[in-house]
């Protein structure tokens, strides 16, 4: 990802729709996982750091990511375990962390399977993962080639790419669901990648309503509810 989306993100996360209903999602995806009290838990891919935030609240957490302007703008809040790093090459020991979280990341990481084998390596026995990535080819844009994505994922894809790096794939579900049909529409716009980046086409006015969808398809996963579709995958796996 350029380095100056990064500070456009930093501007943007707490308050921008997507941002604060993927929270949600992650929230509600993360409740239904047993798991060590506190884990101690790795942002693989923190970006600049809101996330970290919330991991917190669960136990110590730790962020790596591959940009240095990402980690210089975790450290202006005040987030202190965070380091430079690839996802495909970790700088940590063996079996440290409960929690493993890569949200939106693997699409960005040029071996997927190399990236996830790699977050097994780090995570102790019994271990959870979380991902979040961007769904189905057929969405793909001129944004996914400005963000860096290598690709786009089913539900079925994401579990296999687990599979085969040792994880055991528990809780799935599309998200994002209630919007697909206006996002693909807008995505066919002509004209449409030209100019301004996804994250600055939103008034700030709409930032409340647009994430009511995700908020109450969050609220659903908390009570076991998996989405069929959505513009987004997320999957809770455990350490086999």
């Amino acid at each position: 990802m350029e380095e100056r989306v990064y500070r456009l993100v930093y501007e943007q996360e707490e308050e921008h729709w997507w941002f604060r209903g993927r929270r949600a999602v992650i929230s509600a995806m993360l409740a239904q996982a047993d798991r060590p009290e506190p884990p101690r838990v790795l942002d693989a891919g923190c970006g600049t750091g809101r996330n970290l935030e919330l991991y917190a609240s669960l136990g110590e957490a730790e962020g790596v990511d591959p940009s240095p302007e990402a980690v210089g703008l975790c450290r202006q809040r005040g987030l202190e375990g965070v380091r430079v790093g690839d996802a495909e090459d970790l700088p940590f020991e063996d079996e440290r962390f409960g929690l493993v979280a890569a949200t939106d990341v693997i699409e960005h990481v040029p071996d997927d399977r190399a990236a996830l084998a790699e977050m097994r390596r780090v995570a102790a026995p019994g271990a959870r993962l979380l991902l979040t990535v961007p769904a189905y080819a057929w969405l793909w844009t001129a944004e996914d080639d400005r963000l860096g994505h290598y690709r786009r994922y089913t539900l079925g894809e994401l579990r296999e790419r687990c599979r085969g790096a040792g994880w055991s794939p528990e809780l799935g579900t599309y998200f994002n669901s209630l919007l697909l049909t206006p996002i693909a529409l807008a995505r066919r716009l002509p004209g449409r990648d030209a100019g301004r980046r996804d994250l600055e086409r939103t008034p700030a006015a709409l930032n409340g309503p647009l994430s009511l969808p995700m908020r109450a398809e969050a609220a659903l996963i908390r009570l076991g509810l998996r989405l069929p579709a959505g513009v987004s995958v997320a999957l809770l796996c455990r350490r086999a």
